[in-house]
């Protein structure tokens, strides 16, 4: 199946959609830092990056005429800073908002699916009205947009059952934490995902593959997770508040809640990593270097190492001191690796982050976790695949009963 990408970044998404089992036809990055990752590693014979067809340039720009085939799968990982809540939360008044752009994508390739990854602040009550706009124009990407508005009451949203288009989505939105599904991050994103309503995709979110109450089982009653790491220590030490109360239902149960795996801690996300003390740097591991002057503040005060780690950071003035760090005790921290920071966003260890030490934590910060993008993109693929099934089926059937022969990409693939 073929995959276009928008705003790729790093690769992040990018990884995950190529291990689901999509084809790139085309991914679209404009900043330089971002697109000289990819071009080292393509470089470098990665096994995933090598064949992937970067377009460096503003996805504003771009002719998707050049583009010879069908799309099954249109992805973007967005620019995330008019909904962050770090930011400035301007939503569509910024001039960051490229919502329109993957709209325009839509409309002109009419792929079968759409996925797009962005923050949590999008689904706040302030863009609320926005969100049902973005709802309605990806369900219905070949419509202007007055034909979204009723002027008979005052330009407000018409109902989806209102509209009639022949080429239309069915839109679903979700809120996903990635440690849920295997990443050692806690990591909150929306996922907007939507198929051609003429496929009759049947799709669900993948239910959740890891839990926090399996996690605090291994390490409070069974000591597997202690025993994993060879550690003797069977009492675990300082928690985040978010997970206290969970820890103190664990201590008192008698049986797990869960059969899910464990969340990955970040002391499972480094496992294996050369040990480093802070300015020092390994020449055999890719972006492995502890560079020194991390600073705790209040609120801001590094990721535990028996937790996921809190959600990395791009940051716009330099690299975040409390997100992208991890706690030491004793009130001491220190910054995460590159390739820590890498490990924790699930990217693999052969995959090197080009550009400054800033310059590729801001592109990590960035990136979807691959972890993450490989399952929901592997959903799609699955859901996709049974349409294309069904699809030379009735073919056939139409074959044996005397029709003409129909030749379409779906069938040839199939």
């Amino acid at each position: 199946m073929t995959a276009l990408e928008l705003f790729c970044g790093a690769g992040g998404l990018t990884l995950g959609v190529s291990r689901a089992g999509f084809e790139h036809l085309a991914i679209i990055e404009r900043a330089a830092t971002a697109c000289e990752t990819i071009r080292q590693n393509q470089e470098r014979k990665h096994p995933l990056a090598a064949v992937w067809p970067l377009h460096e340039c503003d996805v504003r720009d771009f002719e998707y005429k050049r583009v010879a085939a069908d799309v099954d799968l249109l992805t973007a990982g967005l620019p995330c800073q008019p909904f962050s809540v770090a930011g400035k939360s301007h939503g569509n008044k910024d001039k960051r908002d490229m919502f329109s752009e993957v709209v325009r994508a839509a409309r002109e390739l009419q792929p079968k699916a759409i996925l797009i990854e962005n923050v949590p602040g999008l689904m706040r009550t302030t863009f609320q009205d926005y969100l049902n706009y973005l709802r309605l124009a990806l369900a219905f990407p070949t419509l202007t947009p007055t034909s979204y508005t009723d002027p008979s009451r005052g330009g407000r949203l018409k109902r989806v059952d209102q509209l009639s288009e022949s080429r239309k989505y069915s839109v679903h939105i979700h809120m996903v934490n990635a440690a849920d599904y295997g990443v050692p991050q806690w990591r909150k994103r929306v996922l907007i995902v939507a198929f051609r309503s003429d496929l009759d995709v049947q799709w669900s979110l993948p239910p959740a593959s890891h839990s926090l109450d399996a996690l605090l089982w291994d390490q409070l009653k069974t000591g597997t997770y202690w025993k994993r790491h060879q550690l003797n220590r069977v009492r675990l030490g300082k928690t985040s508040r978010r997970i206290r109360g969970r820890r103190r239902l664990i201590q008192k149960a008698g049986q797990p809640f869960s059969d899910a795996k464990p969340w990955q801690t970040v002391r499972d996300a480094l496992r294996g990593l050369p040990r480093l003390r802070q300015g020092q740097r390994d020449p055999q591991v890719l972006n492995h270097f502890i560079n020194r002057g991390a600073r705790r503040y209040p609120g801001h005060q590094g990721s535990l190492i028996d937790e996921p780690a809190k959600v990395l950071k791009a940051g716009s003035h330099g690299v975040p001191g409390g997100e992208n760090s991890l706690y030491l005790g004793r009130n001491r921290i220190r910054y995460f690796s590159v390739r820590e920071c890498a490990r924790i966003q699930t990217i693999p260890d052969d995959y090197l982050i080009a550009g400054s030490w800033t310059q590729a934590m801001r592109q990590i910060g960035n990136a979807v976790p691959v972890r993450l993008a490989e399952v929901i993109a592997a959903s799609i693929r699955m859901a996709l695949s049974h349409t294309r099934t069904i699809e030379v089926v009735d073919e056939e059937q139409q074959q044996s009963a005397g029709c003409p022969e129909v030749t379409t990409l779906d069938s040839r693939v199939a």
